[in-house]
Parts: C-alpha cells; sequence; structure tokens
C-alpha cells in the first residue's frame, strides 16, 4: 500500500510540474465587455503609454489598467487586443514589432538605402542591386 501511494504521489507531483507557456493561445466565448474610459496622462519622453483593456483570469474578464512601457527605439508597441473568431474570442498579446511602415519586409530604419549602394531607394533605379552601372 505504501508503495502505491509513493509511485501516485511522484505521478502527481510531475504532472504538478507541467508548466503551460505564457502566451498559449486561449479561446473563450464569452465577449469582452467595452473598454472602461481612463484619463491618457501627459506624454513621457522615452515611453510609451499602453492603455488599459480587459483581460481574461480564466473564469471572467478582468480590467488592466494602462501603464507606461520603456520605449524601444526601432519598434512600435501594438496593443492587446481581443478577436472573434468563429464565435469564439482569442485575447492578442501586446508586443513590440519592427516599424515597417511600408509593410515590405524591410524595417524604416534601413529601408531608404536597401541595397547599400548609397543611392536612396527613391532615387534608385535598381533599389535591390548594389552595382549602381
Amino acid at each position: 500500500m505504501m508503495k502505491k501511494t509513493f509511485v501516485a504521489a511522484l505521478i502527481a507531483a510531475s504532472l504538478g510540474s507541467v508548466a503551460l507557456p505564457a502566451a498559449a493561445e486561449v479561446f473563450i466565448r464569452i465577449a469582452p465587455p467595452p473598454p472602461r474610459v481612463e484619463r491618457v496622462p501627459p506624454p513621457r519622453h522615452g515611453f510609451v503609454w499602453v492603455p488599459g483593456h480587459w483581460d481574461w483570469n480564466g473564469r471572467r474578464h478582468v480590467w488592466v489598467h494602462g501603464t507606461w512601457l520603456r520605449e524601444r527605439h526601432g519598434y512600435r508597441y501594438v496593443e492587446p487586443a481581443w478577436v472573434e473568431r468563429d464565435g469564439r474570442w482569442q485575447m492578442e498579446r501586446g508586443r513590440w514589432e519592427r516599424h515597417d511602415r511600408d509593410h515590405d519586409g524591410v524595417p524604416d530604419r534601413r529601408d531608404h538605402d536597401r541595397d547599400g549602394d548609397g543611392v536612396d531607394n527613391r532615387h534608385d533605379r535598381r533599389p535591390d542591386n548594389p552595382n549602381r552601372y
């Protein structure tokens, strides 16, 4: 009897140590309430304001107040958002993305001269070829 209890305890302990990744996808059938109105504070140099949003705690929606995040140069912050898919709701977490205003796959900081030939892409007849002539 003691051996069975010990084995059961080991199995339970090993199952209890399994952790889900922080970004595990969660789909729920309950739509989030409308966003709350929050006072947006004045801008702070070097920081980005992230407005409050509804999160899911496993049983219900809970409000997460807005906060400041330290700015990341060359990136833009995409706010958390709820997206409906086939009658179910999924939370897309906030994240940092590289600036790419024209969506060509090249970050904006390097977009002005993709081939590195010293000629701005707007004036380069062949912007992806490092040979000028």
